[in-house]
């Protein structure tokens, strides 16, 4: 009935439920910090990104603007 002697079944269950409990909790916060570092390295590329789009959208309306002004002056 008892597996080690010296302890009762009713001691050791419901420590050992806390136990692993506590590791699932653990294990599942770890991996929600992984998570979190993906996605804000994900939002940093896609940040990235933007920009580079704004600094092409700058230079061409910029280009454009100095080829009409090239255009103009003879």
């Amino acid at each position: 009935m008892m597996s080690e002697p010296g302890l009762e079944r009713f001691e050791c269950a419901p420590g050992l439920r806390l136990q692993a409990h506590e590791r699932v909790a653990e294990i599942q916060h770890i991996h929600l910090l992984r998570r979190l570092d993906r996605v804000e390295e994900m939002m940093e590329r896609l940040e990235r990104r933007l920009w580079l789009t704004v600094y092409g959208i700058v230079a061409m309306i910029l280009g454009q603007g100095l080829q009409s002004i090239i255009a103009a002056v003879p």
